[in-house]
């Protein structure tokens, strides 16, 4: 780790101050009836290897601002990352130009005063990590060649990659809130190529942390990936049936990310999701609460305030399967007549929680429960329609009878309606994962259509 007195940043926090606040001022003075800035600096490391050869080395040291001004209802944005006098003056100017010629939007305007967050909690997201470009390239070749190592099968790779990443910024406005904090995110991935006489399959893994030593270890994620990749060999067509359909945890966090879809302000006041007019309605099975908490010490979705310095509210989201809530910007709730919830940006650390999970209910123990059915562990597309709820998308996974898996199964659909799949959750496993701002263990859903032959 980087000592604390030593910063792998080019400004200080006091610069990136200063020159949102100057923006402003300058935003101001050319008639803005209110503004936000935010000034952002980061700088990264990844490094990719393939076969021990190095493919990739990228160094990112990046820096910008950006202006939102609004005159009354009408709004101009404008960026630049030129942090000079003359270029903060022309960038003020060109989101006030912007502002004059836009429509008016009854919707349009800073946060309500009442919802920003005026003491922001220290939420310990900033861990750097002190390697250097050699490390990076080791660190990557063991994971490599661990994959390789589990068996003379895995005959190829598309590479391992070590990334590290550490930033911070300022978000300033018009109504003298001035926030920011400092973060970093790291992770280590690999994705091995494992042939036998029917063919060759592909499967990765990686590992993210916003703190480098709690990283698995390279030779545990490539010799996992490696698994992985070996137990699709020879995978077989399934003939078209409907049956119970096991999600892993990675894929399980994808569908949380659609149902976040489905419940953001966004596609509500368009009318462009099957969640309209659905608070209070049970649209889980009741054992199911998803759970929010934006102030989860060092959490990878973790953020004292949102997008719009606004701050986020720990709270259930769906309670024994009734929704409570949606996910607001304060434009999207003002379309609504709503009240913003302090998701502009997204969800936090977002979690689906049953009342029915055992200790047993690890993989092989949801193996136990699906019992004769279909495990997904990989989907193919974008085939989620939010305004029906209609979902189908191409799959590969293991047929499961028994409890036991029997066979790796390709070339496949999995397809149901969304509403229909949150009141078909039967059970979720302790086998949790964090991807993003998601965190779920494996899901297993009653009654979908698993297309094949």
């Amino acid at each position: 780790m980087i000592p604390s007195d030593v910063t792998p940043f080019a400004l200080t926090d006091d610069r990136l101050r200063d020159l949102a606040l100057d923006a402003l001022k300058h935003a101001r003075s050319l008639g803005a009836s209110d503004a936000s800035c935010e000034v952002s600096e980061s700088t990264g490391l990844s490094v990719s290897v393939r076969k021990k050869k190095v493919e990739t080395i990228e160094r990112t040291r990046d820096k910008g601002l950006g202006i939102t001004v609004y005159i009354g209802k009408r709004r101009g944005n404008a960026s630049t990352s030129d942090f000079s006098e003359p270029a903060l003056r022309q960038v003020a100017e060109a989101a006030y130009n912007i502002a004059r010629f836009t429509a008016e939007d009854s919707a349009a305007g800073l946060p309500d005063p009442d919802t920003v967050q005026r003491s922001p909690r220290d939420l310990d997201l900033f861990h750097p990590w002190d390697i250097d470009t050699n490390q990076a390239i080791k660190l990557a070749r063991r994971c490599e060649s661990a994959a390789f190592a589990v068996s003379p099968q895995i005959v190829n790779s598309e590479g391992a990659n070590v990334y590290t990443s550490s930033g911070h910024f300022v978000l300033a406005n018009s109504q003298k809130f001035v926030g920011g904090y400092s973060y970093s995110r790291h992770s280590l991935a690999v994705s091995p190529i494992a042939r036998d006489a029917t063919g060759m399959q592909r499967d990765d893994w990686y590992s993210s942390s916003r703190i480098a030593d709690e990283l698995a270890s390279p030779e545990s994620v490539g010799e996992y990936a490696a698994r992985r990749a070996l137990a699709r060999l020879s995978a077989r067509r399934m003939q078209t049936k409907q049956c119970p359909v096991l999600f892993d945890a990675p894929l399980a966090c994808g569908l949380l990310g659609n149902f976040v879809q489905a419940a953001s302000g966004g596609a509500l006041y368009r009318n462009a999701s099957f969640l309209v007019d659905s608070l209070g309605k049970s649209v889980f099975s009741d054992h199911i609460t998803l759970h929010e908490d934006p102030y989860l010490p060092q959490g990878a979705g973790s953020s004292p305030f949102d997008e719009e310095g606004v701050r986020g509210i720990k709270r259930d989201v769906v309670t024994a399967g009734v929704l409570s809530g949606y996910f607001l910007s304060s434009y999207s709730a003002r379309k609504l007549g709503m009240q913003s919830t302090g998701n502009s940006g997204g969800s936090y650390n977002f979690e689906i929680r049953s009342s029915t999970t055992r200790r047993a209910d690890d993989l092989p123990g949801m193996l136990a429960r699906l019992g004769t059915g279909l495990l997904v562990t990989d989907l193919i597309g974008q085939g989620v329609n939010y305004v029906t709820g209609d979902y189908s998308r191409g799959a590969s996974g293991f047929w499961v009878e028994g409890g036991e898996i029997r066979y790796p199964v390709e070339e496949i659909t999995v397809a149901g309606n969304l509403r229909d799949m949150f009141r078909n959750i039967v059970a979720v496993g302790n086998d949790q994962v964090v991807r993003g701002s998601k965190v779920s263990g494996s899901l297993l859903i009653d009654g979908m259509t698993v297309g094949g032959a």
